[in-house]
């Protein structure tokens, strides 16, 4: 009886067990790309459309 209880647990308790861990190891992971991600125009584009910001603003 004691034996068929442990058995009805095991799959429970095993889901369980796999989700804390993902839960875990995604949390401690120290790679984040979005910091790493570019923020925007960088200095070549801005030196190919300076010019013709500056000509419309004429």
């Amino acid at each position: 009886m004691l034996l068929a209880s442990l058995s009805l647990l095991r799959q429970p308790l095993s889901f369980a067990a796999t989700r804390w861990q993902t839960l875990i190891r995604v949390a401690a992971n120290p790679y984040r790309p979005e910091l790493h991600y570019m923020r925007g125009p960088g200095p070549k584009w801005r030196a190919k459309y300076q010019a013709s910001r500056l000509d419309r603003m004429r």
